[in-house]
């Protein structure tokens, strides 16, 4: 994805707002929206936002486990399903 062709100035997102919301829910790319020829925001469509919401997600809980494997606390496979096991049977 190109970004350099997604840029556009403040001016040009308050004279065309409703087209703007209608590219970035069919593109679903980010636009880049400068002021005074700086970058300040993105806008994004919100299915887009949320699925990066939810990707994050899942990146954050990768390495809260990376850093419990680097910590050595884990525990084998094999006794966690022992454990539940147990748990299961005493509910029974």
């Amino acid at each position: 994805m190109r970004y350099s062709a997604r840029i556009k100035p403040i001016s040009y997102l308050k004279a065309n707002a409703a087209e703007i919301l209608l590219d970035l829910a069919e593109r679903r790319e980010p636009l880049l929206i400068t002021q005074n020829g700086e970058a300040r925001a993105v806008l994004q469509d919100v299915a887009s936002f949320e699925q990066t919401q939810e990707t994050l997600a899942l990146l954050k809980l990768l390495a809260i486990g990376n850093q419990d494997v680097d910590a050595g606390k884990t525990k084998p496979a094999r006794a966690v399903i022992e454990r539940l096991r147990g748990k299961a049977a005493s509910r029974r």
